[in-house]
């Protein structure tokens, strides 16, 4: 391969991690095309799976400031970078790597931060983001539900006390 073709791949590397919030590297060895195409298509709202030299990728990850990839770029590489929800790709990555024991995850990058493949087990682990703000909401809710009785409690109970006090003395007015 001429350098400038090399170079343009160390650029086109470069803007596919920094324009993913997440890169997942994976180990390929083993996956036929089919299997590839299958991962890619599981993939492909929220992340985008690609085969990648290891030279290269590791000069892009470092032009484009992540660290902690070096250790894992070794063998045949490939890598999610996700640009959609991170939970949503690590759970396709999580889903597929049980289905095919080929695919081996390696590490990754969340937010400019290096991952181990146990951090992207756990990631994979965690409900939607939609689910998590919807548990919160309620949670929400069910604070301020709480507040509502407590402010409103002192009242209600003073008007059952009054009413009481109301029946007590039409009984007593009507037993003399």
């Amino acid at each position: 391969m001429a350098r400038p073709d090399k170079a343009a791949a160390v650029a086109e590397l470069t803007e596919r991690f920094r324009g993913s919030n997440a890169a997942v590297l994976t180990e390929y060895r083993g996956l036929t095309v089919a299997q590839l195409k299958a991962l890619r298509k599981a993939l492909s709202g929220n992340a985008h799976y690609a085969v990648v030299k290891n030279t290269l990728t590791a000069i892009a990850a470092k032009d484009a400031g992540l660290e902690g990839l070096d250790d894992a770029l070794a063998g045949p590489s490939a890598i999610a970078f996700v640009t959609g929800d991170p939970v949503e790709a690590a759970k396709g990555l999580r889903d597929f790597a049980k289905a095919n024991p080929a695919l081996v995850i390696k590490a990754g990058v969340l937010d400019g931060r290096p991952v181990t493949a146990a951090d992207i087990t756990k990631l994979a682990d965690l409900e939607s983001r939609e689910v998590l703000l919807a548990k919160a909401a309620g949670a929400m809710k069910a604070k301020l539900y709480q507040a509502a009785y407590l402010f409103t409690a002192p009242a209600s109970q003073a008007v059952r006390t009054v009413e009481a006090l109301r029946v007590k003395r039409e009984e007593s007015d009507a037993a003399a």
